[in-house]
């Protein structure tokens, strides 16, 4: 297994706010409007897993495994070209705000690897600059 992990993003909101929001995938629906147009199609969620295709790589399916209230939301993939697992931490900063990492682990072929790398590390950087922009008040 490779470990992706991003760098850790600031949030103005609390914790708790940021787990509520994260940790119930309904709450797309709230800012689904902004993904760019063309990044994610066959966009469908519930609250427990979320499917979507991604171009070039094709359907990436994954569900929710655990929660662990309020500071970790654990995925796993349902279908996928690679088998990853994935997780949000939230740890808090104060009491109006936190601080967010996302990692990932995945069982990439040694041939993909050096293919792969980079779009994947670019890819959970990019989510969690996403991520850390939501509006979780509200």
């Amino acid at each position: 297994m490779t470990q992706f992990e991003s760098s850790i993003k600031q949030i103005p909101h609390p914790q708790q706010k940021v787990y509520d929001m994260l940790s119930d995938l309904g709450n797309i629906e709230r800012v689904k409007d902004k993904i760019p147009e063309g990044k994610l199609d066959d966009l469908t969620f519930d609250r427990d897993s979320i499917s979507m295709s991604v171009p070039p790589v094709g359907t990436v399916a994954m569900r929710i495994v655990e929660r662990e209230e309020p500071k970790c939301i654990k995925f796993e993939s349902v279908s996928s070209p690679m088998p990853f697992n994935f997780w949000i931490q939230i740890l808090p900063t104060g009491d109006t705000s936190s601080k967010m990492r996302l990692t990932i682990k995945a069982d990439i072929p040694i041939f993909l690897k050096g293919m792969v790398t980079k779009p994947l590390q670019e890819g959970i950087e990019k989510i969690a600059d996403a991520l850390a922009m939501i509006p979780y008040e509200g």
